[in-house]
């Protein structure tokens, strides 16, 4: 899958079954469900990629501790810039 077909699918009422939940948790973010969005990242946990988005959720939530924690076991530094582009650059580098 292509960046710009994840986006496409954001139109849809759910995500691609095909789409690892690291993925499916950052499609329900765009989505506006952080909840839903959560959900996934914790149900891989140890995954270094659902760690990475569990990480990015927490610094969307504005839990910076509970963030760095979680960027920290993804073996990810803590992002410096916006959310929109760091969620853009998770799901580039997660599709890569």
């Amino acid at each position: 899958m292509k960046f710009a077909e994840f986006e496409q699918s954001l139109k849809a009422a759910g995500p691609p079954a095909s789409l690892h939940l690291a993925l499916q948790a950052l499609w329900w973010d765009a989505k506006g469900d952080w909840n839903k969005a959560h959900e996934c990242a914790q149900a891989d946990e140890g995954n270094p990629s659902c760690d990475w988005v569990h990480a990015y959720l927490h610094r969307k939530e504005g839990d910076a501790s509970n963030a760095r924690y979680w960027y920290g076991r993804a073996g990810k530094p803590v992002a410096k810039g916006t959310l929109p582009e760091e969620w853009r650059a998770v799901v580039q580098a997660l599709i890569a």
